[in-house]
């Protein structure tokens, strides 16, 4: 799977950034990452995927400051509101912070259970420190 990336997508001119995004996905590059860090790349990635919704691998990442349980949930369905869609088809936890690990995982368990993301996943881990 060929992705692309929208980390400053919303800097530049919003129409480009569209027809960009769709583009690729006519190439094939159907996975999208994104994250509620990212500014208003979601909304721009909502517009790119408006009608294709199912063409789509819609990753997003947590950031470790609303890693909590609650947090988690807050911010993926805030996320989801942005990017105008029911689910995610990956959710990550951008890279470790503070909140236990623990929190966050059932927070993502909570997510899955509820259908709004199948898969879930980490970034930016050390192994060692992941355990």
């Amino acid at each position: 799977m060929i992705g692309q990336g929208t980390w400053y997508i919303d800097r530049g001119d919003r129409k480009r950034a569209i027809a960009a995004l769709r583009r690729g996905i006519d190439l094939g590059m159907t996975h999208i990452d994104t994250a509620e860090m990212y500014g208003d790349a979601e909304l721009v990635i909502a517009d790119a995927i408006a009608g294709r919704r199912d063409e789509t691998f819609l990753v997003s990442k947590v950031l470790p400051s609303n890693a909590s349980r609650r947090g988690t949930i807050t911010a993926c369905e805030r996320s989801l509101k942005r990017l105008k869609t029911d689910r995610l088809d990956c959710y990550l936890l951008h890279w470790r912070g503070s909140y236990p690990l623990d929190e966050t995982v059932a927070a993502f368990e909570e997510l899955v259970a509820r259908r709004k993301n199948p898969q879930l996943g980490r970034q930016q881990f050390r192994h060692r420190r992941s355990q």
